[in-house]
C-alpha cells in the first residue's frame, strides 16, 4: 500500500493544538514497558502519564488512558524501525495527554515487509487469521497492554478505567475502528479518521450480498472467535471523519483487502472513499450506532485545523 500520512500520531502535535510552552513533555516521564509474553503481549509499548495526574488529590479519581495505535506508514521487517517511529511520536503524544489530561499508550507493533499481506497496523483480515504467532491478534495483545499499564500505575496509587479512549488516522484509523468492534467493552469512545476507504459496517449483509470482515460482520465469529455484539458496539461513541478530497483508498491494495472484497466494495458502495461515504453513514444510522460522521470540504488525506479541534472536543467530551 502506498505510503500514507503517519496518522494522528503526527498531526495531533503540540503545535497542532496550539499548546503553550508549559505543555512541553519531560522525556523521563515517557517510559518503555518491555514485551511480556506471560502477560499476553509479545512486543513493547510506551506509556506517558502527565505529572499532574499523579497529584495526591487525584488518586481517588478514576483516570483515562488514550490509546493511539502505531502506524509507521510502511512495512519493515526490522522492529527497531517501528520502535524508532513510536519513540519519535511520544513527545507529541505526551503533549496531547497533558492537554486533555489523559495517560497515553502506544504499542510497538511490527508491520512486516516480507509478509506484506498481513497488514497488522490496520488490523486487516490476514492479521486476525494468520497462523504466524509473531503477527497474530494484535487487538488481544493491545488489551493485555492496557491491563498491564493499569496494573503498573496501580503501584503508584493511580486508578485507571479499563475502558480507553482510542484514536487513529488512516491505517491506525482502520485499527481503531475495528478494535472498537472487536472489544467494545474496552472502549469509551473512538475518533476514527479516514479509515482506509471504508468503515467496517455493523451489518452482515447488504443488498443480498454477504459482508465478511472487514467489510462487515457476517463471519465475525469465524474470524475473531466470538459473536458480534451489536448492542455493546452501539454504546461506543464514534467520531468518523474524512476530507471530501481524500482519495487515499486502501480497498484497492492487496495488503488491505482481497480481490473478492475489493470487487464487492466497488459493486455495492462505490469506487472512491467519498462515493461510499453516504452509504456507510446510512448503515451506521440504520444500525442505531452512536456514531457521528463528518465530511470536511476541500481537505485531502490529512487532518485540517478544524478536524483537530473536533477531535479534541470529542475526546474531552467522552473522557
Amino acid at each position: 500500500m502506498k505510503n500514507i500520512i503517519f496518522g494522528i500520531l503526527l498531526i495531533l502535535s503540540a503545535a497542532s493544538f496550539c499548546l503553550a510552552q508549559n505543555q512541553a513533555v519531560d522525556p523521563k516521564d515517557i517510559i518503555k514497558i518491555e514485551a511480556n509474553a506471560s502477560k499476553g503481549f509479545a512486543y513493547p509499548y510506551y506509556l506517558y502519564v502527565p505529572p499532574e495526574l499523579r497529584d495526591a488529590k487525584l488518586q481517588k479519581e478514576t483516570q483515562t488512558i488514550l490509546v493511539i495505535p502505531n502506524n509507521t506508514g510502511k512495512g519493515n521487517d526490522d522492529l527497531g524501525v517501528h520502535e524508532a517511529d513510536v519513540k519519535k511520536r511520544m513527545a507529541q503524544n505526551g503533549a496531547i495527554g497533558k492537554l486533555i489530561k489523559t495517560a497515553i499508550l502506544m504499542p510497538v507493533f511490527p508491520r512486516p515487509a516480507t509478509d506484506w499481506r498481513i497488514y497488522t497496523h490496520a488490523l486487516d483480515r490476514d492479521a486476525l487469521l494468520t497462523g504466524k504467532k509473531e503477527f497474530a491478534r494484535f487487538d488481544v495483545q493491545l488489551v493485555a497492554m492496557i491491563d498491564d499499564a493499569r496494573e503498573q500505575l496501580k503501584k503508584d496509587k493511580l486508578k485507571f478505567d479499563k475502558r480507553v479512549l482510542l484514536t487513529g488516522f488512516s491505517a491506525s484509523g482502520m485499527f481503531a475502528n475495528r478494535f472498537a468492534f472487536l472489544h467494545p467493552d474496552r472502549v469509551k469512545a473512538a475518533a476514527i479518521g479516514s479509515p482506509g476507504g471504508w468503515a467496517i459496517a455493523p451489518v452482515a449483509n447488504y443488498q443480498e450480498k454477504t459482508l465478511r470482515y472487514p467489510i462487515g460482520v457476517n463471519d465475525f465469529k469465524t474470524v475473531t472467535g466470538k459473536k458480534f455484539d451489536l448492542k455493546k458496539v452501539q454504546k461506543v461513541p464514534m467520531f468518523i471523519f474524512l476530507g471530501d478530497k481524500d482519495d487515499n483508498d486502501s480497498v484497492v491494495f492487496g495488503d488491505s483487502y482481497e480481490d473478492e472484497d475489493k470487487i464487492l466494495v466497488f459493486e455495492l458502495f462505490g469506487k472512491t472513499p467519498v462515493e461510499r461515504w453516504e452509504t456507510s453513514k446510512t448503515l451506521y444510522r440504520q444500525s442505531s450506532m452512536n456514531a457521528e460522521f463528518k465530511l470536511y470540504p476541500n481537505v485531502k488525506h490529512t487532518v485540517s485545523a478544524e478536524m483537530r479541534d473536533d477531535i479534541k472536543d470529542f475526546l474531552l467530551k467522552n473522557k
